[in-house]
């Protein structure tokens, strides 16, 4: 278990490219609406909570994972001692391209919404929400523009990837994601200038009553935490594998969860006052960024050029996720076949877009696929990367990986958390989901 591998060319480097791949459009897209749907800040204050107390333990459960057998879900799950292991991580595999495909349509969508807002600086007529999927039934127009935007997504994501880590993934990361952090917190700063705007922050921070703290609001908080961390036993099982033997992985763990957490609360004052300020409804769902936001800009002054910054960030978010995606799966390639690296990239940017096909017709097979490919099969693979990691794995090894580079010794309580107290609260919220939102049963509780 000590094949060649390339490493992080730096601990720097290394942190950056793990919280830029943890920080993709759930943070800018999907938090806000989550947080308007859930009713503020009971739901923010619990979903930080959860960040920490099951993040950090779960992403150093999976790094573990990664280092230990220096293998993506392919092969670890196999070399951790998981029963049918192989198969799991083939499984997993197939899960991440599908997910992959639909995720780079999204990021294609941002894409083209940037592009509107510099039509409007031009004065040419463009309908940005043109390229969104209709509800039902089939669109031309916007499957035509979805194809473009996607295939640009992916093409750019192989372009770095087939780079390698140092010179590919990790240099694109430490570019990208400071400027992405500078324009979100430039766009929050304009956001709570903005008359009205307190509104929106008591709501969203300080209205914290314990009556608000429903089952659905934790619920959704906890699942959305293992959404936005990457959990699922794929994306930080693969960078896992990247970490030097004598990193301490605590320190990743907790700069994870401390730079995903805290752009997800930058993101939230970006989009949340704005919407208070300008009488917008928080709960409008997914459609919160796409339909609302560009109102928000074109009655801001200078609001081209706000738009445009929100979106250019709002898709380098989503592309450092994305190139994240494309890496687990040209892992699993060249780990598992005599494939090179160049050919593996291609196959597998191919393999994405081909299944983005499906979820861009229609927001009917489009939602579906995202809670299937998405919260669903993500909690699935966290599940399993904490039992075979707490269970299958040779105890002593596991113990070593997890806290053995550590200065003191880590109590016990720690491993006995991950062992059980992880594998019930993911197994609680995944039949809790299955019997609200699949099944209807205590649906609204």
């Amino acid at each position: 278990m000590t094949d060649a591998r390339e490493t992080f060319a730096s601990r720097l480097g290394g942190l950056m490219t793990i919280v830029g791949v943890s920080i993709g459009l759930g943070h800018v897209w999907r938090f806000p609406y989550m947080v308007g749907k859930f009713g503020g800040a009971a739901f923010v204050l619990f979903y930080t909570l959860v960040s920490v107390v099951i993040g950090v333990p779960a992403l150093m459960t999976e790094f573990a994972l990664g280092r230990h057998t220096r293998r993506g879900p392919v092969g670890a799950f196999e070399r951790g001692g998981l029963p049918l292991g192989k198969y799991v991580g083939w499984f997993l595999f197939f899960v991440v391209t599908a997910a992959t495909g639909y995720y780079s349509a999204v990021i294609g969508w941002v894409l083209y919404y940037a592009i509107g807002q510099l039509a409007v600086v031009a004065h040419v007529p463009f309908d940005a929400a043109a390229i969104l999927p209709p509800p039902h039934g089939f669109v031309a127009r916007s499957f035509v523009l979805q194809l473009i935007c996607t295939a640009v997504v992916i093409l750019a994501c192989a372009v770095i990837i087939i780079r390698g880590v140092r010179q590919g993934i990790e240099l694109v990361s430490i570019v990208v994601l400071p400027a992405m952090t500078l324009v979100t917190i430039v766009v929050m700063v304009r956001t709570l200038t903005l008359p009205g705007a307190m509104e929106g922050v008591r709501w969203y921070l300080l209205e914290f009553r314990f009556a608000d703290l429903t089952a659905n609001v934790m619920a959704a908080a906890i699942g959305h935490a293992i959404f936005a961390l990457s959990l699922g036993g794929t994306f930080m099982v693969v960078y896992g594998s990247y970490l030097h033997a004598n990193e301490k992985l605590a320190n990743p763990a907790w700069w994870t969860v401390f730079g995903d957490t805290g752009s997800s609360l930058i993101a939230g004052l970006a989009v949340i006052p704005a919407v208070f300020a300008f009488h917008l409804e928080p709960a409008s769902g997914p459609g919160l960024i796409f339909t609302t936001l560009p109102k928000v800009f074109a009655a801001m002054p200078a609001g081209w050029l706000w738009g445009c910054l929100f979106f250019v960030s709002l898709f380098g978010a989503g592309y450092l996720s994305d190139i994240g995606a494309v890496e687990v799966l040209v892992a699993g390639l060249t780990d598992n076949t005599r494939i090179t690296r160049a050919r593996a990239v291609w196959v597998m940017s191919a393999a994405c877009f081909v299944l983005a096909l499906p979820p861009m017709l229609n927001n009917a097979i489009f939602v579906p696929w995202d809670l299937t490919f998405g919260s669903g099969m993500q909690t699935l693979g966290s599940l399993l990367a904490v039992i075979t990691v707490a269970w299958c794995m040779n105890r002593s090894a596991a113990l070593a990986e997890l806290f053995g580079a550590g200065e003191r010794p880590v109590p016990m309580w720690v491993f006995y958390w991950i062992r059980y107290g992880i594998p019930v609260v993911i197994l609680g919220v995944g039949i809790y989901w299955l019997l609200t939102e699949v099944f209807r049963i205590f649906h609204g509780v």
